[in-house]
């Protein structure tokens, strides 16, 4: 459906979307090694006709895809930590990152594999002023400025409500890049590219999308024409 223009992305997981399993929910270590057993499921699944896997967390019995896309999608992995980002060298296609972190970058690069796309997530909150963009973006997402664990450990979404209530304004805009001002989306979206990634996703919190693309395209995009970024 979306020749050329689809990646698998994956992580460790969240609590919030796996304790519905009714299981304990495992330390970092053991979700790692899921992970890395998951995608070696995949792959081996991606090789078409009927296969079988007998693993240490996942058993599979005479599994076969019946339809595999003319050409396979890679598989980028999420990492906020060194031990996800050497995971993610050792065997992703390409990274997925929310920091511009430069360490992280070069623990993936270390893996090898050759040359390998390297994903930066930015959030952004745009909006006709940024005392307006912080009032949006405290409103709709105050997660970004949970700190350490939080985001990988509540279960519940009470619980983030719970947390989110000790966010303020002034957290937010120290986690997300608010306002109008183009040179502070550009020096964010940049620090990304310092850091080594070449792909920049920005995500956009509110409901003015429209506004966002257009100040995008007219006073921020432009900055970046030759520059090999995404």
């Amino acid at each position: 459906m979306m020749p050329g223009r689809f990646f698998l992305g994956v992580g460790s997981g969240e609590n919030l979307n796996e304790h519905i399993l009714g299981t304990r929910w495992p330390a970092y270590q053991v979700r790692a090694e899921m992970l890395e057993e998951a995608v070696e499921v995949i792959r081996l699944l991606w090789q078409g006709g009927t296969q079988s896997h007998y693993g240490k967390h996942y058993t599979v019995e005479n599994a076969c895809l019946y339809t595999l896309p003319d050409e396979l999608p890679p598989i980028m992995l999420g990492a906020s930590g060194n031990k996800a980002a050497e995971l993610a060298g050792r065997i992703g296609d390409g990274l997925i990152t929310t920091s511009p972190d430069a360490e992280i970058v070069k623990i993936f690069e270390k893996g090898g594999k050759g040359k390998r796309p390297k994903y930066g997530q930015l959030t952004v909150c745009w909006a006709e002023s940024e005392a307006k963009a912080r009032k949006i973006a405290h409103k709709y997402w105050p997660n970004a400025a949970l700190e350490g664990q939080l985001a990988q450990e509540l279960p519940m979404p009470a619980h983030f409500e719970q947390a989110a209530k000790n966010v303020t304004e002034d957290a937010i805009a120290e986690s997300i890049t608010c306002g109008n001002n183009a040179q502070k989306h550009i020096k964010a979206i940049e620090k990304y590219i310092e850091a080594g990634c070449d792909h920049v996703y920005i995500h956009q919190v509110g409901p003015d999308q429209e506004g966002f693309f257009n100040f995008y395209q007219r006073s921020v995009l432009p900055a970046f024409l030759g520059e090999k970024v995404r």
